[in-house]
């Protein structure tokens, strides 16, 4: 087991809830530090925790991941461990050089070039000018950047600023790596990249790794931690806590119309809502309301991550059966007859589409949502149903 390169230790932050207040007690804190006052402990009016009673060690050769809702601290912890805010309570030992891509554009001069905010950037992470000069090109090459180096930082596209900016402190090879959720800026090329040169990272130093993606989360990371209301909740396997973070956050959602023209929907249920591992011989019930008859339809359902991306489908026309909507009411049953899927939490789609006008009649998503847990969590929501031999 490597050697401790972050230990945050009962740290706690809290911020005021408007402009006004938040100066003013800024200066009153201020005030307190120049003259030793001891600051209480207490919430003042209209201010809350952002994070509380934090405590964690990552050591060498560690990837932690850090999980949990949009506002949930993860954020501001970061912005604690890179030095930007400090801790209004608790303490942050960091052993080494830090490397931090957080924010889009963050420690850039959008009026220096690429080149020049290189040199920047890698020494304000404490590289010697040679250091980063004998890393230069490796730089420019893993950002893809070399036609536009010399140009202005402010006219980057904003995936341009996430290469350049995990480029840098990528290649530096600090002890100590934080990569927050601005790398889904990036194309999928550039993340899977990405993610190679992290694994070969962590053999020499460690990785904090912030993401709402599950499948990342469990390939990339060793161990996790989540996150509510800037508290721990639970740490530990990534399994375990992946399971954590979708019970806590397991909500009915409503359905989102995307669109309708002379359909609606009226029902879309299933009787089990909760499975374990596959989904088998699962029958959704649907009922629509059609305005005139409908003949030569394409219905299709998909099955959809919590973040509303298609993971798989099927629809009529890929088996040939002939659906025909009469006016009024219309009760279809469709039959899942096995679907081995990762743990997490999914939803449905529906579409109805005209297939000789390719008119679109009815298109719904974020119905119906089901949870899935298994032992272990994978890295992609499909499991293959295969066994190996020796």
């Amino acid at each position: 087991m490597g050697e401790v390169l972050i230990k945050v230790d009962h740290v706690s932050k809290k911020f005021a809830k408007d402009l006004k207040k938040s100066l003013l007690y800024g200066l009153s804190d201020v005030f307190s530090v120049i003259t030793g006052k001891k600051q209480k402990k207490l919430l003042r009016k209209d201010e809350f925790w952002a994070v509380k009673d934090i405590s964690f060690e990552v050591r060498r050769g560690e990837c932690l991941g850090l999980i949990g809702h949009n506002g949930a601290g993860k954020s501001t912890l970061l912005k604690i461990l890179n030095g930007l805010i400090a801790p209004d309570e608790g303490s942050v030992t960091m052993y080494g050089k830090v490397g931090a891509l957080i924010e889009l554009g963050a420690g850039f001069n959008p009026i220096l070039t690429g080149r020049e905010n290189i040199y920047n950037n890698a020494a304000i992470i404490g590289f010697t000018k040679k250091e980063i000069a004998a890393k230069f090109d490796e730089i420019v090459a893993f950002a893809e950047l070399a036609e536009f180096i010399d140009m202005p930082v402010q006219n980057y596209s904003s995936g341009m600023k996430v290469r350049l900016g995990f480029a840098i402190a990528a290649q530096m090879e600090p002890d100590i790596l934080i990569i927050d959720e601005v790398l889904a800026v990036g194309d999928v090329n550039f993340r899977a990249k990405c993610y190679d040169r992290m694994s070969e990272l962590m053999k020499n130093c460690c990785v904090i790794f912030v993401s709402h993606s599950m499948p990342q989360i469990s390939k990339v990371c060793t161990w996790s931690i989540l996150i509510e209301k800037g508290i721990i909740k639970a740490e530990g396997e990534n399994g375990k806590i992946i399971e954590a973070y979708y019970d806590y956050n397991y909500t009915e959602d409503k359905p989102i119309l995307i669109f309708s023209e002379g359909c609606t929907l009226e029902k879309f249920s299933t009787v089990q809502r909760t499975f374990k591992g596959e989904i088998n011989k699962l029958k959704i019930d649907i009922e629509i309301i059609s305005q005139t008859e409908i003949k030569n339809i394409d219905v299709s359902i998909f099955l959809m991550s919590r973040e509303l991306v298609p993971i798989c489908q099927s629809n009529s026309k890929l088996f040939d059966e002939q659906i025909i909507l009469k006016k009024g009411k219309n009760q279809l049953a469709f039959m899942i007859n096995k679907i081995y899927l990762n743990s997490g939490i999914y939803n449905f789609a529906l579409t109805i589409e005209g297939i000789d006008t390719k008119k679109h009649y009815l298109w719904i998503q974020n119905l119906n949502s089901i949870q899935v847990i298994n032992e272990y969590t994978l890295g992609s929501p499909i499991i293959i149903d295969g066994r190996f031999k020796n």
